[in-house]
């Protein structure tokens, strides 16, 4: 009997894992729409959807969805990353806004800056980045004149983060009517760094002027009246507002997450939830020194491992010789400092009362 032969029909294909090859190979989701993040709870990202201008008719262009808000969940093809407020995502799936819909990112759009800070530098030196906003171009720094009193560390911390974001600076001193801002105003005034002074039914015109077309990030500490100022620049915001405890001296979290508010002018605002510490475990030193191009230049010349705030240091030498003004090198040596994870409560000895 002659022996059979064999062919593909013969060979036995294993069934189950491993039986269709793997892909990396992505949809490439071009029927999306974009959103823009405008809150984050649990898991959860409420996007402003705009609606798409098309060609055509009026009677087309009527039909059109009209602008919306989306709630949406994450793509598992996104994995860890992140979604903040202030993104801009690509959705699919039911993009309407109707009741109880939900959409899918699917892309999260490159970001033109992105405000981090570290977990508080007191209790836990991970040196892991918080993601607060995406896509802001103004830091505004919110802080009271008096109840509470004034933090300059926390300010200076703050700051720092914009120069880590590369956005610009703000201070907005509100609660005026109760101590004048001279002092604080001079002690920023070396930085550069554009002020607003507000006070208690008082015009915002000016703050205005600083906000309408932009992309605004509120951070302060709690209790300054951030959440009241937000109330006033949109009326129709209904953010919570307390008052300061009068033990502690100290405000409560009214604001529990952040959420982007857009202006009657024009512009956005993004109110943050009150912070009592703001961590920069990631930002560099040169990142600092880079704020400061007049100062920088000189540091080549600084011994090898110079920390630029104790003796041996070549910047008091330039300084010393008319170069620069000493309190341009204070107010660095003071940013610095504010790296090194010392209580944001600590008022400058030369800060006065």
């Amino acid at each position: 009997m002659r022996k059979r032969e064999y062919d593909e029909d013969d060979v036995r294909v294993r069934p189950g894992k491993g039986s269709r090859p793997r892909t990396r190979i992505r949809p490439a989701h071009e029927d999306a729409v974009e959103g823009f993040v405008v809150a984050v709870d649990r898991g959860r990202y409420t996007t402003l959807v705009e609606p798409e201008r098309h060609k055509g008719s009026a009677q087309k262009r009527k039909q059109q969805p009209q602008r919306r808000l989306v709630v949406a969940m994450k793509s598992r093809e996104l994995g860890r990353k992140g979604i903040v407020v202030g993104d801009r995502v690509a959705l699919v799936g039911d993009v309407s806004g109707r009741p109880d819909t939900l959409a899918r990112v699917v892309r999260v759009e490159p970001r033109t800056s992105m405000l981090r800070r570290s977990a508080d530098d007191t209790e836990d030196t991970d040196g892991i980045e918080r993601p607060v906003v995406a896509n802001a171009d103004q830091l505004v720094i919110v802080t009271a004149l008096a109840d509470p009193p004034p933090r300059p560390r926390m300010i200076d911390r703050i700051l720092v983060a914009a120069f880590d974001a590369e956005i610009d600076a703000l201070l907005c001193l509100t609660k005026s009517d109760l101590a004048p801002p001279d002092n604080l105003v001079a002690l920023y005034d070396p930085l550069g760094v554009a002020h607003v002074v507000v006070h208690k039914g008082g015009s915002l015109d000016e703050l205005r002027d600083h906000l309408t077309g932009r992309i605004s990030v509120l951070v302060g500490h709690s209790g300054v009246g951030k959440s009241t100022l937000v109330n006033a620049l949109v009326p129709d915001a209904n953010r919570a507002v307390s008052q300061v405890n009068a033990v502690t001296g100290r405000g409560r979290h009214t604001s529990t997450s952040a959420v982007a508010l857009e202006l009657p002018e024009g512009g956005w605002i993004i109110d943050t939830p009150g912070v009592r510490s703001f961590g920069l475990a990631h930002v560099a030193v040169e990142t600092v020194l880079a704020a400061f191009p007049d100062l920088n230049e000189v540091t080549v010349n600084c011994p090898k491992g110079c920390t630029h705030l104790g003796d041996g240091c070549a910047l008091d030498a330039w300084v010393a010789a008319g170069n620069s003004y000493p309190a341009r090198l204070e107010s660095l040596r003071r940013l610095l400092s504010s790296r090194e994870g010392t209580s944001d409560d600590t008022t400058p000895s030369h800060q006065a009362d």
